[in-house]
């Protein structure tokens, strides 16, 4: 853990998603009144509360929402428990979350939400009554017309099912189209748990197409083997790419033949360090970056691949399934050493997806067989791949620009049709 988090510090999400955000503004000669109002966000809230713990002692915690954009919908992104969260984090993630929805063609603007905390340090019960003071305290932005949480780093579905029952007891009904990523017992879709895995997977499998490879036969390497990273890790597998390597906070595993996936994701199951997984060489998270591989898949935190270990990375693509895994300087050695980046925006964008499945099904209650979610995941997941790789071709840029600028462009339109109020 020691080695990612001293990584994570290096680098400020807010400045990576703002320097992105104001070399597409060039690339799209927006005016300076458009820049005004994209480049920072709608609205933002910070909270201060108590919770009781189960020794009887009084913590307080601080809590963030921000949204970041709603011209074109209501607002959507995750809400993250972690020690490390601050208010221009969540920044930078609410922005993200906006040029994401957009770029999938989704009717979303961009949010995101978390609390400053260890939820491993967390009895069940005081992680619950800390979920549901939160959600108390941003009461008045969330609603399913207004602005829906859902999982992201240490939360899951209990998480969300708190939110959804302690807004629900507020309202004096059930609400369930509240939150995404709940139990499928309460309103939750299927297929949402292995929706950005299966993204990474179908936007590599697009790209790689249009270059005219197949995923058949590739080595990957993922960093992060957590929900996103183990999905991607089984999915890929299963579609021919040879995973010789994953890790988790412990360290890595590498075996050059490759690794028995399932066995990693059973061993992981059990509470099994990935690192202990038999027929593997144990190896750091940085020499995990720097494989000689077809792929590699930061599926971690933000910020770990940076100025400092960009020259010796030697993947050929780099499917970004975390959020803002490489800083804007190593972007400029990796272009210019061919490298071809698949930026989060769009590599990641199947988990947002498949939770406007769930929200839409929760609105009609009524609700959708998995092959028929996975379906329309393909299909959007792979249109927008197109377009992204159009939209680059077009402005002679690499994919995050291309992507950055598709998502922009379509956030600045909204944003001129409804114009300005009053």
């Amino acid at each position: 853990m020691a080695e990612l988090v001293s990584q994570q510090h290096r680098v400020n999400p807010l400045t990576i998603a703002l320097d992105q955000f104001d070399r597409t503004a060039e690339i799209l000669h927006l005016d300076e009144d458009m820049r005004k109002v994209l480049r920072v966000p709608k609205r933002e809230l910070t909270v201060n509360f108590p919770v009781r713990m189960d020794d009887g002692r009084l913590e307080m915690f601080s809590g963030y929402r921000v949204q970041h954009n709603v011209n074109r919908g209501p607002a959507k992104g995750g809400i993250r428990f972690a020690p490390d969260v601050d208010i221009e984090e969540v920044r930078a993630l609410a922005m993200w979350m906006t040029w994401k929805c957009a770029l999938v063609g989704i009717p979303y603007g961009g949010a995101k939400g978390g609390v400053a905390c260890n939820p491993k340090q967390l009895s069940r019960t005081e992680l619950e009554g800390l979920t549901r003071r939160f959600t108390s305290e941003i009461y008045t932005l969330i609603g399913p017309e207004s602005d829906i949480p859902a999982p992201d780093m240490n939360t899951d579905s209990q998480i969300m099912a708190w939110i959804m029952d302690t807004y629900s007891m507020q309202r004096g009904y059930s609400v369930p189209a509240v939150v995404t990523g709940k139990p499928l017992e309460i309103g939750g879709s299927a297929g949402r748990t292995e929706a950005t895995g299966r993204g990474v997977t179908y936007v590599v499998e697009e790209v790689l197409g249009y270059r005219g490879e197949r995923l058949e036969g590739k080595t990957v390497a993922i960093q992060g083997f957590g929900n996103v990273g183990s999905h991607a890790a089984e999915l890929l597998a299963a579609q021919g790419a040879k995973v010789v390597a994953i890790s988790d906070v412990s360290g890595a595993v590498f075996n050059a033949r490759g690794l028995d996936v399932n066995a990693a994701l059973q061993i992981k199951n059990e509470g099994v360090l990935v690192s202990d997984l038999p027929g593997g060489e144990r190896i750091s998270n940085d020499e995990l970056l720097e494989l000689p591989v077809d792929i590699l898949v930061p599926a971690a935190i933000h910020g770990q691949i940076t100025g400092e270990n960009a020259d010796d990375i030697r993947a050929r693509y780099i499917a970004e399934a975390a959020n803002g895994p490489t800083t804007p300087e190593a972007d400029e050695i990796l272009r210019e050493r061919g490298i071809i980046v698949i930026p989060d925006v769009l590599c990641n964008a199947g988990g947002v997806t498949v939770s406007y499945f769930e929200w839409v099904q929760g609105l009609q209650a009524f609700f959708w067989e998995i092959d028929q979610i996975r379906r329309r995941l393909k299909s959007i997941i792979s249109r927008a791949t197109r377009e992204t790789i159009a939209t680059a071709e077009k402005y002679d840029v690499d994919l995050r620009m291309g992507a950055s600028a598709l998502g922009i462009s379509r956030v600045a339109e909204a944003t001129l049709s409804r114009g300005i109020y009053p």
